[in-house]
Formats: C-alpha cells, structure tokens, sequence
C-alpha cells in the first residue's frame, strides 16, 4: 500500500484500537513527548509553541495516547507543561500515559532510583503539573542496576487503590520485575526497549500478547532515527514509504499488543509518523525485517 505525505484523511485511527487494561480504549498510534522540550538531554531546547502545536495537531490527526514523564525537561521547558497548555481541558478519550522512578534534578543530573516516598511524590507532582485528579496509566521505571522493585511497585499500587492511578505498568523491566510486579498488582503495559535492530524482548513482546498486556516500544528507530539498512530502504520503496514509516507499521504487524508512540518536535514529522498507521506490509516484508536483527548495512 502506497503512502503518500498529505495525512489529513490519514488519522491515527488507522491503526487500529486497544484496550490498556481491559478499559481504556486507544488508537496504537500514539505519540511520546520525550523530544518536546529539547533534541537531546543536553540540549539544544526547542521552541516550546512549536511543541504546543505538535500536541494539538497530534490529537488533531486522532492521537488518543500521550506517553509523557516529569522528568522529561529542558531547562524550564517541561513536557507535561506543555500538554497541560495545549490539551487542558483534556478530551474524554485522551489517555495520558507517566513514567515514576529516578528523577532529574534541575541541572538535569540523574537521581538514584526512587525510593517509596519519592515515587509518592512523583505522582503527585505529575497530577499537579498535568492539572489532572487522577493519572490514567504509571510506569515503575526501573534501572538496569536495579534489583527486585516489590516495595516501590507496591507503593504504585497503594496509590491506585487510592484512586490516584487507574492503572500500573513497568518500564525497562526485566522479565522477573514484571513477574514480581504482577505479584503485588495487575499490570497494563511494559515500556521497553524494541525496534527492528532490538529484539533481546522478543519473548516479553509474545507474553505480553499473550497475556493481554500492552508492550509500548521505546526508541522504535534504535535512538538515532531509522537506520539506514537496505532491506527497510527496499520495503519503504515498495510501498511509497519511508524507513522510519516502515518502522513503525513493522512494530504495529509484530503483535496485536503493541503501541507506536514515536515522538518528534517537528509538524512535519508528526504528521509522516501517523500516516504509517496505514501503512499495511505484507509476509514478505515482515519476513525481511524480522531478520534484521544484528545485521549490517547491505547494499
């Protein structure tokens, strides 16, 4: 199927719609803010209209799922400032997804993993800055030093009985993390790492489907934009379509759980990622970018 650039009749309902725990229902296409305030964590800040009217041309194009975190700031540009300025009110079927672990000082250093007090905090701190009574999706974020996170996901879960949260998720877990998590309470969606180039949670994505779970890819190009490798350039040519486009229809086909929440400053870009919604590849192609893993640039 060819794709062209004109998105406007190219909504990110085209991708087809989940249930986050069994209740909040979401187009796969989504859209996460990290990029908003800044390029990079060090920098350099964007212009905070621009991400203004990101946001407001994302829900424009049906974007229904926001992926978002307190600590994803620039100096004082904050995202969730910025959603609470283009979004607020909130439509009813927006879902605003936060992750809570370690923070960021206000230099931008890292802090240490939170412990039950912080996390606390940090929820409260992002119904305040989103200007919301309660948060619809939080992720436990862990670090890759971190050991088992009972005490801290069942603080999480202590605060969802409260009303505060409707439901839980784990990001950058491991495979025992999320078992132990869902020990203590049901858990909704696992942000981890996956992209066509990385794929060490292939047997998470399958039990998350399995399981009813939504698996949310972070860094869906690898971190650095599309790679440049001849079998997604050959694929894009097929379809009219750009690497970063075939991407993102690769993570939609690899599971019916999984979500696309791509995150860009640019209009234009914004706009390029929804019309993948659309984009349906075909055996051949999910066969060919399937085998990427681990490999090099071909000609």
């Amino acid at each position: 199927m060819a794709l062209t650039q004109h998105t406007d009749d190219v909504p990110a309902a085209a991708a087809g719609q989940y249930r986050i725990g069994g209740d909040l229902s979401v187009h796969r296409m989504g859209f996460g803010a990290m990029r908003l305030p800044a390029a990079t964590w060090d920098g350099p800040a964007h212009d905070p209209a621009r991400g203004i009217e990101v946001l407001r041309r994302a829900v424009g194009l049906g974007v229904n799922h926001i992926d978002t975190a307190a600590f994803y700031f620039h100096g004082d540009i904050a995202a969730n400032d910025l959603i609470r300025k283009a979004l607020h009110p909130y439509a009813d079927d927006l879902v605003i997804a936060t992750k809570v672990g370690p923070g960021r000082f206000p230099d931008g250093s890292w802090m240490k993993p939170a412990d039950p007090a912080e996390l606390r905090a940090a929820v409260h701190r992002n119904l305040r800055e989103l200007g919301r009574d309660h948060l619809d999706l939080v992720y436990l974020r862990f670090l890759r030093t971190d050991g088992p996170g009972g005490d801290r996901f069942a603080t999480l879960a202590a605060l969802r009985e409260e009303g505060l949260i409707r439901h839980l998720g784990v990001s950058s877990a491991t495979p025992e993390q999320l078992a132990e998590a869902q020990e203590i309470a049901p858990v909704a969606a696992v942000q981890n790492r996956f992209s066509p180039l990385t794929r060490e949670h292939d047997d998470l994505v399958e039990r998350c489907a399995a399981q009813d779970v939504a698996y949310v890819p972070y860094f869906p190009f690898g971190g650095a934009g599309a790679p440049d490798l001849g079998a997604l350039r050959r694929v894009a040519d097929r379809h009219g379509a750009t690497p970063a486009q075939v991407t993102l229809a690769w993570l939609l086909a690899v599971s019916p759980s999984m979500l696309a929440i791509p995150g860009t400053s640019s209009p234009d870009h914004l706009a390029e990622n929804v019309t993948a919604a659309a984009l349906r590849l075909d055996a051949a192609d999910i066969t060919e970018l399937t085998g990427l893993t681990g490999a090099a640039e071909e000609a």
